[in-house]
Formats: C-alpha cells, structure tokens, sequence
C-alpha cells in the first residue's frame, strides 16, 4: 500500500512529503495539491505546494552536490544506479497500485512500466560506463597547414543541475529515462513530477533514496504549476530541462534561454495503409497502437490512411476487434480505462461532436460514463474534421480513405506535429520510399507507432519535440565537451 512499510518516512498524516538534501519534508507553504482518481473521481492522495523559495534551495543544494558528484568515478556511479534499479524493482507492487489509482493505467502495465524503468536505469549504467570512458585524441598536423605540434584531448562532462519534467501517462519510466543519463553522467537532477502520477514518482525516488544516493544529488518537488512551473524552467542554477509533455513545452521552449533542451511534446501518429497489407495484422496493430492505455500515449495511432480499395475490408476488420475490448476500472486490467481528467474527457467528446456535426461515420455508439470513453472508430473523416489534425489523447481513432500514397504522405506532413508514423505493405522498397517521404522522426514498418525498446533513439520533428532520446542520445545530450591541448615546442611524430 502506498506510504507504508519502507516508504512510511514519505507521508505524514496524508498528505506526501517532497524530497530534497536528502530528506522527506513538508513544505512551509501549509498547502497541498489534490491527486483526482480518474476512476472515482474523488480525491486520491495529496502532495506538498512547494513554493519559490523552497525551489531555490532545491536547486542551491543540487548544484553543491553535483559539484562531488562529478568527481565520483564512473563505476561506483553505476553501482549506485544499478542497486537503485534493484530496489525499484523489488518494490514494483506499491508503486503500480500509485499508478492505478493516479492515472488509471491497468494493473498489469502498471507494474510493466515498473520493472521495465528498473531495466532502464541498469542499462543507462552499463552504458554511461562505456561511452563516458572514452575519450578522443586529436593531432593538428590532420589540418591543412599545420604540422604535429598540438595534441587535442577531448572528454564528456557534465552539465550541471537538469530539470526533468515527465508527463502524467508515463511518469515513472520517463521520468527514470532522464535521471538515469543524468546521475551516470555526472549531473544533479531535480524531478517535477506531474501531479497525476506525482506520488508513483515519489515513491521511485525514495527507492534512490534507500540506494544511498548522495544528499542533495536528487530531490523531488511536488506543486502548482502556476506557482513554481515557470520558476523552475527559467531558473539560472538549472543547466538543463528534459520535458515530455504537451504544449507547454512549446512555451518552456520560449522561455528558457540558453540552456540545452530536450523536449518530446505529442504527436500526430499516422497509420498509412496500403494496398497489399496483411490487413489482420494492420488490424491488430490499430488496436494495440490507438487503444491502448486509452489511446493516452505520445506514439499511439492517431489517423488511419487506407487506401480506398481496402478501407471497407479493413474497418469491419477492425470494428470486430474494438468489439471485443474490455471497458472497466484499471483494477480489473481493463483495455479501456477512465481516461485522465474530467477536462481530458470533454476535450475528447468535443472531438467527437464535432465529427458527428460534419459526417463522419461513427462505427460504435458514442458513449461516455463520467471518465469513461468507450472506444470509437470514425470512418469517413475529412480534413475540415478537427479530429483529422488534434491529438485527442483518447480512444477514439478517425478513418481517412485516401487514393493514393501521396495524398496520405500529404496528409502526414501537413500535420504540424511529427513523432511517429507507420506503413502497412508487402513492399518493402515502397516503404522505404514512403519512409523517406514522411516528415517524422522514427516510421514503423509493418507495426504500430512504439517508444523503445529504451535504448532505441526517439524524437520528433517540427512540433513533437527537440533533440533525441534513447539511453545514448540522451547520456550524451547531458553532456558537454571539453577539451584540453598541449602546445609541443617542435613538431613530433611517433617513429618519426
């Protein structure tokens, strides 16, 4: 349960505690942040308001301690992830019930996106080890003009204090996708959890607390947006923000000044289909890709693009699976669960209204119990449709019948958004082709749109995001150059 047992020291009375020099303590503001449980939409668990000021002494403690930190060497940092890693793991079962009830996420992938974030941090170990202990070497006579009296030695080191901000639908695994590189790379890390989810991310912290992480490296602070949102992102002690979210990281973006960004802010995922496809396997891949989790994922299948040929064959196709979805309580591993927020839910039935006003074909019944969206298919939709451009971030899926492969390339890059996209063909120098064309940063090939495996680089084009992710890019982007040289009085040559 959540707060007992070896997490009793993160709550006091009910409302949880925020984590910085090392301890769990309570904010001076006497406020608290309420967590909704989409489910019963009653208030689940409450989380400290820091304020301004308790942020300042956050990010003054993280800099002092990152400043040890990066003279630890590289393998004793890597144990401490690796006994970290360990510890997550072992306690998986608490921190799945946090997501449950926090956001929703059906009890099996809760405890997935546990156990797969342990696997994570231990593989940023084993891999901050080989790419930080390389260095390069340099001569200058390599240079038009000069000869060999310069020696160019080149390392990675940190950046100093990064922000890490993780989205509500995955707020433990992206989160540890950032304080993994970070911690291996010699950084300090302050965590702002989203609220949905912001317990689950407490409890992953107190598990770096028990691996005897040092104080100050990695604190944890919970509240409003509006209050200290702002003042995180545009303070001068962060050296670094990796955000994943939505919009307003186009706004962060704007704000922040001159500081490295690595950013993931939504997509648009297309699914192109054509002609030849294994339509059950397209089929199958549509459920998996646009309805899972609610369809509440950056890389969900966002539109269909079918070919006009087999877009019948492949909607009734698809219509038998949807059939067959389980709708319920994420207690029960339901398919379909609550999705996060009352305003998530309306914003998803003005999608849905807003197709029926203008002709789509709704395949299902529209249905809704409070947070509860039965899943939809939308066959028919044009691009005067809202529904043909917003990411609802919910179970609903519009069908586009197209003519020809360029009109859904078209229709891909007209998106402002490009994260993901996938084709569905036997052809595979067609795919290749049309993978060229799509103005996206990872296309799939016969499968659904997907963020890993971990280490897998991820990111997006326009706006869906800055930068890369994956395990190396990320280790990397946490990281800076330095180099040293040594001026030779002559020129040398070895066995010159």
């Amino acid at each position: 349960m959540a707060g007992t047992g070896v997490f009793e020291d993160i709550i006091e009375g009910e409302v949880f505690k925020y984590y910085t020099d090392g301890e769990w303590k309570k904010s001076a503001s006497g406020k608290s942040v309420a967590i909704i449980n989409p489910t019963t939409r009653t208030t689940q668990y409450k989380v400290q308001a820091c304020t301004q000021e308790e942020v300042n002494k956050v990010i003054e403690s993280s800099k002092i301690a990152q400043k040890q930190w990066a003279k630890t060497p590289l393998w004793k940092r890597a144990e401490l992830l690796h006994k970290a890693a360990a510890i997550l793991k072992e306690h998986k079962a608490p921190i799945a019930e946090c997501l449950v009830k926090e956001i929703a996420k059906p009890a099996k992938d809760s405890v997935t996106e546990v156990v797969r974030s342990g696997d994570l941090i231990s593989y940023c170990a084993e891999e901050g080890v080989r790419i930080l202990g390389e260095g390069k070497f340099l001569v200058s006579d390599s240079f038009p003009g000069n000869e060999r009296t310069k020696y160019c030695l080149t390392s990675k080191i940190p950046l100093g204090v990064v922000l890490a901000i993780p989205p509500f639908n995955y707020p433990v695994n992206l989160a540890v996708s950032k304080i993994g590189p970070a911690l291996i790379a010699g950084n300090s890390l302050v965590l702002k959890p989203p609220t949905q989810g912001a317990v689950a991310c407490l409890h992953m912290v107190h598990c770096f607390h028990l691996a005897g992480f040092p104080t100050g490296l990695i604190s944890c602070v919970t509240g409003k947006g509006s209050e200290i949102g702002d003042f995180l992102t545009m303070h001068p002690g962060v050296n670094c923000i990796s955000f994943t979210g939505g919009d307003t990281g186009i706004a962060i973006s704007k704000k922040a000044g001159m500081v490295p960004l690595q950013m993931e802010l939504g997509g648009k995922d297309a699914c192109i289909v054509l002609e030849d496809a294994d339509l059950d396997l397209v089929a199958a891949n549509i459920i998996k890709g646009g309805f899972s989790y609610s369809g509440q994922r950056c890389t969900a299948v966002k539109v269909i693009l079918v070919m006009e040929s087999v877009a019948d064959a492949l909607v009734e196709k698809v219509n038998a699976r949807v059939a067959k979805l389980k709708v319920g309580p994420p207690e029960e591993d339901s398919d379909i669960t609550p999705v996060v927020s009352e305003s998530s839910a309306n914003f998803i039935e003005g999608l849905a209204k807003d197709a029926k006003e203008k002709g789509a074909t709704f395949c299902q019944e529209y249905k809704r119990e409070g947070n509860l969206i039965w899943p939809l298919l939308l066959d028919n939709v044009r691009p005067d449709m809202r529904i043909a451009w917003e990411e609802p971030f919910g179970p609903i899926l519009p069908v586009i019948r197209i003519n020809s492969v360029e009109e859904g390339i078209h229709h891909c890059n007209a998106s402002n958004f490009g994260l993901q996209g996938c084709i569905f063909t036997k052809d595979i120098n067609k795919a290749i082709l049309i993978s060229d064309a799509m103005e996206t940063g990872t296309v799939q090939i016969n499968s659904a749109p997907a963020r890993g495996p971990d280490h897998f680089p991820f990111q997006g084009l326009k706006d869906s995001g800055i930068g890369s992710q994956g395990i190396t890019n990320s280790i990397n982007m946490m990281t800076k150059i330095k180099s040293t040289v040594i001026n030779l009085p002559s020129p040398s040559y070895t066995m010159g």
